[in-house]
């Protein structure tokens, strides 16, 4: 007789103060910022060269755009919420580009054809 493990969940729910969410804010707004300057350098990369970008080439883009006058406001956000960020863009292309192909199917909530 086998014995199955037990799994139980615990909700929480968090009330940040003004500070605390506008931090949030903050560093959610510099995810989603870095999240589309991520995408469209790898589109553009993939149109010009025919090779995408990995992590580890994305990352390197960091530093110099937190130097960089016009985005200096990057370096106020933590650096691994940055890289987090490049790692779940990165295994997003990789996710799509290896998914199985069915004819006229999407995946789950896609359209037919």
């Amino acid at each position: 007789m086998s014995v199955k493990p037990l799994h139980r969940a615990i909700k929480v729910r968090i009330y940040p103060n003004s500070e605390q969410s506008q931090k949030l804010s903050q560093v959610m707004g510099c995810a989603r910022w870095w999240w589309n300057y991520a995408l469209n350098l790898c589109n553009q990369t993939y149109k010009d060269t025919g090779k995408g970008l990995g992590r580890t080439a994305l990352n390197s883009v960091l530093p110099q755009l937190k130097k960089a006058e016009e985005t200096e406001w990057l370096g106020e956000c933590y650096s691994q919420v940055l890289q987090s960020t490049t790692l779940n863009l990165t295994k997003a292309f990789k996710n799509f580009l290896l998914r199985p192909i069915r004819r006229g199917h999407l995946g789950a909530g896609g359209a037919l054809f």
